[in-house]
């Protein structure tokens, strides 16, 4: 890593007030970066040539390209990103909900979106249902690649940075397993003078490291934390997380209940479901169990099929039967309908595709 410049997405403002002289400046070159979203110095119209010169020398603006994108009817873009180098990773844009507008013309309702993020190239994980987990793991992301995928599709996408938008760490890679950087990036995403992205836009989604999930709450960066439980039993939580073994469901749980959360909001649970594995009521009733004293909500997604695997898709009519229970027994639950699903939709998809094709 040590032969990557550096991007000046990598720092806090007060890191940079450090290093760039007068601190004024710097208010300027945070506007042109994450107000204007620029790609070059010379574009950063009112900093002295000369301190661009000796930027210039030291940062690279954005550490990453757009190589490759897909659209999906349903408004999902899927994004392949080259790092410096030449490792790629993905990033998604997903669309939440449609602008609503009057007979008149008048806008009722913005539409909004997420983006979904990845925090390092491959993964340690190794869950059996995932794509990423295929390739191994490379590196971490640094806190500046984390950032630019945001910059990169607010950019690409011309969404304004006064705009909100919710940011989820979920695409490629176990984002507490690169906590430093992770905690760096969510800080310069809630920059006033930057995205100013707050933490209750921001959601940490882990397959459960449970030491982990303590650290990131004791950091209070106001974030909301998804935990992919998958399983209701460890035996099967081991197959399709062999992780789980260091950290079971229950150490999981206990983690969830001291993490500090908005007595307003709640943990979010997801759980894939796969057909003829963990699609039964019987999971479902030991899943309310589970989370009886916990303030949860449940996301059922269906596992999105890929070439190469043995799991399939569950039925609709499953998912229904599931959700209606969790809900009859009290638990808040909703079912994800996939995105993007015409295009490469599971992480590690377009990836791996591209990859072939190089």
């Amino acid at each position: 890593m040590s032969e990557l410049k550096p991007s000046l997405l990598d720092f806090t403002k007060q890191e940079l007030i450090t290093q760039i002289k007068p601190s004024f400046r710097v208010k300027q070159i945070f506007g042109w970066l994450y107000h204007n979203y620029v790609e070059s110095y010379d574009a950063m119209l009112n900093i002295p040539k000369a301190l661009k010169a000796e930027l210039a020398q030291k940062y690279i603006i954005d550490p990453l390209k757009i190589i490759k994108k897909e659209i999906s009817t349903d408004g999902t873009i899927k994004y392949l990103f080259q790092l410096q180098d030449g490792k790629t990773v993905e990033a998604v844009w997903l669309k939440m909900k449609d602008e609503i507008v009057d007979e008149e013309g008048k806008l009722l309702q913005e539409a909004k979106y997420t983006i979904c993020v990845s925090t390092q190239v491959g993964c340690k994980v190794g869950c059996s249902f995932c794509l990423t987990a295929k390739g191994g793991f490379t590196r971490d992301l640094t806190a500046g690649e984390i950032v630019a995928q945001v910059v990169s599709l607010k950019r690409d996408n011309a969404h304004k940075h006064n705009r909100k938008i919710n940011i989820v760490y979920m695409g490629m890679g176990e984002p507490l397993d690169n906590l430093a950087n992770l905690a760096k990036a969510i800080e310069i995403f809630k920059e006033e003078d930057g995205l100013c992205i707050s933490g209750k836009r921001q959601t940490v989604s882990t397959s459960g490291l449970s030491t982990k999930i303590d650290k990131l709450g004791e950091m209070d960066l106001g974030v909301h934390i998804a935990i992919s439980l998958h399983a209701v039993d460890d035996e099967l939580r081991t197959e399709l997380i062999p992780m789980n073994k260091a950290h079971n469901i229950n150490s999981i749980i206990e983690a969830v209940k001291r993490f500090p959360i908005d007595t307003r909001k709640r943990v979010m649970f997801e759980y894939l479901v796969i057909k003829n594995k963990n699609d039964d009521l019987g999971s479902a009733k030991k899943l309310v169990k589970l989370l009886t004293d916990i303030k949860a909500k449940v996301n059922l997604i269906f596992f999105n099929p890929y070439p190469g695997t043995d799991y399939e898709r569950p039925a609709r009519a499953d998912m229904v039967a599931f959700q209606e229970y969790l809900t009859k027994h009290g638990l808040l639950c909703t079912i994800r309908d996939s995105k993007g699903i015409d295009i490469s939709a599971a992480c590690g998809q377009l990836k791996e595709k591209t990859e072939k094709d190089l």
